[in-house]
């Protein structure tokens, strides 16, 4: 039996999926108080909530048709939301001046315009790219980090070159579930919901298998594969609420795994064994999840040999290598460099236009999930 207090949290992601199929979007931003535009009534005592769902489609459908526009504000109770197309519109509560149409032709790159994405990970490195590309895509993105002075630069930076809200920043440790879930609820009370996942967050600590501790391997680990499961634990119940309106509203959680979940790794078993792990996962929570329309994929790249994780000049792989002789007769950080620039046939280390690439086919294609696309410029080819 549902009832009002029981879906509080719920009700900006299924007013969002009242909105759209998921191929537009829309954001529903949770006000303080003010007047509605449109009221949609409190669920009935033994409703379920695809029967509250079914309702309150049929009054926002009918105010629609009427108004030619989305309702500036819609109430549920003592509740109100503004609506907008972007978020300072909806923060405003003002309107949405017209009806959202899809543009005259959509390319791969259109794919993410108007969605919210959440980026962990995402003030550095490969997340900080895939930050950028997607702002730049017309995504709204949360920039979703531990360094949290990062994530707000970023997203300062974003904003003032956009003259609009276009990015948030967000503190979050993947490792806890308390936090990841106040990120979640940070996520539907400002925009509504999440259309595109990217639980990119990862360490990476070098070791023989002889000398590693356990306290090491445990780091990776938690990191890298139980912050996956705890990010689409949460990610996927918001996503879930999306699809009940229509059914149809596809939504995307991708998992930046690596070629060392594709294939073993000398000296780096934790780092190796955490990715493989999350392919696993991935393949798991596809056939879960799928009911709910929501895609879960992983996306392999090869060595993203100029972010920080590799030439960070203190704690990076070349420096971690070098020290622990996995290169065989490398004296140098740029020996090192060489001998992993050598081991790819484009002779050259991934970059985010290269994994940002296999996103948008990812969120672009509805009939695939599961699937692990590797992006190692032939380094590892599948079977």
């Amino acid at each position: 039996m549902t009832t009002f207090e029981d879906i509080k949290r719920e009700i900006p992601p299924l007013i969002r999926g009242l909105s759209f199929d998921g191929s537009l979007g829309l954001i529903v931003h949770t006000l303080e108080s003010g007047p509605s535009a449109l009221v949609l009534p409190s669920p009935s005592k033994g409703d379920s909530m695809k029967e509250t769902a079914r309702k309150w489609q049929a009054l926002f459908d009918e105010y629609v048709k009427k108004e030619r526009v989305y309702p500036a504000t819609v109430g549920v109770g003592d509740l109100r939301y503004g609506l907008g197309t972007n978020y300072d519109e909806a923060v405003r509560g003002e309107g949405v001046s017209k009806l959202p149409t899809l543009p005259p032709s959509l390319t791969r790159s259109d794919v993410v315009r108007d969605k919210v994405a959440v980026v962990t990970g995402g003030a550095q490195g490969f997340g900080e790219g895939m930050v950028r590309s997607l702002v730049e895509h017309g995504a709204f993105v949360y920039v979703a980090d531990l360094n949290r002075e990062g994530a707000e630069k970023l997203a300062s930076e974003l904003n003032y070159d956009a003259m609009i809200t276009v990015a948030k920043a967000v503190e979050v440790n993947v490792t806890d579930e308390a936090s990841v879930q106040a990120m979640m609820d940070m996520v539907i009370a400002e925009v509504g919901g999440v259309d595109l996942f990217i639980s990119n967050a990862g360490v990476l600590k070098a070791g023989s298998v002889k000398t590693m501790s356990l306290k090491d391997f445990a780091f990776v680990t938690d990191v890298d594969y139980t912050g996956f499961f705890i990010c689409t634990k949460f990610a996927s119940r918001t996503m879930a609420i999306q699809n009940i309106p229509s059914e149809s509203y596809y939504t995307d959680i991708v998992t930046i795994s690596s070629k060392s979940g594709l294939e073993g790794s000398n000296k780096n078993g934790a780092y190796a064994g955490a990715k493989f792990g999350t392919i696993g996962l991935t393949q798991s929570f596809a056939l879960e999840l799928v009911e709910d329309n929501i895609k879960v994929n992983a996306v392999c790249p090869g060595n993203f040999l100029d972010g920080p994780l590799w030439s960070d000049p203190k704690r990076g792989l070349f420096v971690q290598y070098l020290e622990t002789n996995k290169v065989p007769g490398a004296k140098t950080i740029e020996d090192v460099r060489r001998a992993y620039e050598a081991k790819v046939p484009m002779n050259r280390g991934c970059t985010t236009a290269d994994v940002m690439k296999a996103i948008f086919y990812i969120v672009e294609q509805t009939y695939e999930t599961g699937q692990a696309v590797p992006v190692t410029g032939g380094q590892v080819m599948l079977n």
